[in-house]
């Protein structure tokens, strides 16, 4: 990294930014609402959650059936050609007009109405796309064959999944008849044959997602935004990448986190570890895909759960054997670890690691030594070994690291502070830059308002590292949380923002804080 890289920017999911005309969900097309507001308030940086296809049932970005794939439920709809000639929103039926309808008065995102809709309307517009423009093999449907040629090397499959997916009633690839579950050459040649139309419908949507999200980047690198992605740790067992590289996963065993100081228990995902030895057989060919496709859509991206491609933490499924890591040894382990690292710089894109939670010390020194900037995250960050574990400046944070307040599954700042001890908030109160942002207010004794709150940001925006994020509802001092771990909710993952995106520059409070947000970024130099 070099001195230009100093700058800011604020995490928002996709899915909490719907604008006016969006059905209930943020959209591609709402990232050049977020980029505007964000340019206006000296911030570089939009910190996006995974946008890969969730699996069936789910809401969470990261059990994903795709690790390609953009979720069509992120395409904007009013933007395909296709719908507007088949007639737009007027063409729905009244029971699909009334759900959305209720999808865009919601304060949150209500999948069970938005995913089916959205589907119907997209299979809506394919149709139109059939019958006006592949069938008389037009400039359009030329677009697509491109399209498809050019993305096959992940597409091709991943329509097929989707595609025999529908076919068996939504269930697992498992449980699929034996000659599509094992890959037989002859059943791939026959379903594709058999369900040529249907393989048809998910290749146009990644098409329509494409060229979405090809001109919201435009737009975005035109307000001087980055857009940061976030590549998921694994996938789902029941994903299209499972099902082509069946033998570089362990899918008799579930991957996880052993038990620590949060969880007596440990974790566990559910989803199939990876099989080191068979990926390095194949020379990661699939991470270096998955770093290629992510390299292609983002400017940059956090790998998530950093250390588990140092060494992966998995338990068996049923029956017998010991819950381990992968590899065993820690020699092994960082040079797994650092081999992957390099992988997925390889297309160009910048990375930045979450090393949060038990990580050990030779993985931070391993992403020292490779320049990858981890995460310090300032509630955690303690001089732990000293008497009053006082909180370490973040003036003194490394260059190349990301500081930040918190993430999309940590408590906001507002409930953090409310609920530390008086002695934890006298101690951050007593960091110097805290006490220079704030003009040596007394913060220890004071209840969480906008002084705390600005204290404590401009405090980040004053730090040693190169990069500062921060989650959008400590920017602004909301209470409202993205996800809690552990829980299984309607609420996680459904989180949106109080106002439409396309509506920011007149609503007073984001004015201000767009305001309050340059002024800091000027002042310290990341611009």
């Amino acid at each position: 990294m070099t001195p230009s890289a100093r700058r800011s920017g604020i995490l928002i999911p996709l899915f909490s930014a719907p604008s006016s005309a969006s059905w209930g969900i943020g959209d591609i097309g709402d990232i050049a609402h977020l980029s505007r507001w964000l340019h206006d308030a000296g911030q570089r940086i939009l910190q996006l959650l995974p946008l890969n296809e969730m699996a069936p049932g789910t809401q969470s970005p990261y059990s994903a059936m795709s690790a390609m794939a953009i979720d069509p439920i992120f395409i904007q709809v009013s933007g395909v050609d296709e719908f507007t000639a088949a007639g737009g929103e007027a063409a729905l039926t009244s029971d699909d007009r009334a759900a959305l309808d209720e999808a865009r008065r919601s304060r949150r995102v209500e999948y069970g109405l938005v995913r089916p809709v959205k589907e119907r309307a997209l299979r809506y517009a394919f149709e139109q796309f059939l019958a006006a423009e592949w069938r008389s093999a037009s400039p359009r449907a030329e677009a697509l064959q491109r399209y498809i040629d050019a993305e096959g090397w992940w597409l091709s499959d991943y329509a097929l999944f989707r595609a025999l997916h529908d076919q068996h009633g939504g269930c697992a690839w498992t449980d699929w008849p034996d000659a599509v579950r094992s890959r037989e050459p002859h059943a791939l040649a026959s379903a594709r044959a058999q369900l040529e139309t249907s393989v048809l419908f998910y290749q146009y949507l990644q098409w329509i997602a494409g060229e979405q999200w090809a001109t919201a980047r435009r737009a975005a690198r035109g307000h001087g935004v980055e857009l940061f992605g976030d590549l998921p740790f694994m996938v789902d067992l029941h994903s299209a990448d499972v099902w082509m590289h069946q033998s570089q996963f362990h899918l008799d065993r579930s991957v996880g986190v052993p038990p620590d100081a949060f969880s007596a228990t440990g974790q566990d995902w559910g989803m199939p570890p990876y099989n080191w030895e068979a990926l390095a057989a194949h020379d990661f060919d699939w991470l270096r895909a998955r770093a290629r496709r992510s390299a292609a859509l983002f400017d940059g991206y956090r790998v998530d759960h950093l250390v588990g491609f140092y060494r992966t933490y998995s338990r068996p499924r049923v029956g017998a054997g010991e819950p381990a890591f992968s590899p065993a040894d820690e020699p092994q382990q960082r040079t797994q670890g650092e081999r992957v690292l390099g992988i997925f710089r390889e297309p160009g894109a910048e990375i930045i690691a979450e090393d949060l939670g038990v990580v050990p010390d030779f993985v931070r020194r391993s992403l020292d030594a490779l320049d990858v900037p981890g995460f310090k995250v300032f509630r955690w960050e303690r001089q732990w070994h000293d008497e009053g574990q006082p909180f370490r400046d973040p003036a003194d944070y490394p260059r190349v690291s990301v500081a930040t307040s918190g993430t999309h599954d940590t408590e906001p700042l507002i409930q953090w502070w409310d609920e530390a001890p008086d002695e934890e908030r006298a101690a951050m109160a007593a960091v110097p830059s805290v006490r220079a942002a704030c003009g040596n207010a007394d913060l220890a004794n004071s209840p969480y308002c906008p002084v705390v709150r600005d204290a404590l940001l401009e405090t980040l925006f004053a730090s040693g590292s190169d990069i500062v994020l921060f989650p959008v509802q400590d920017v602004f001092g909301w209470r409202d949380r993205i996800n809690e771990p552990a829980t299984v909710h309607e609420s996680n993952w459904s989180y949106r923002l109080p106002w439409p995106v396309d509506t920011l520059d007149a609503q007073p409070d984001a004015v201000e804080r767009g305001t309050a947000l340059h002024a800091w970024a000027e002042r310290h130099r990341r611009l």
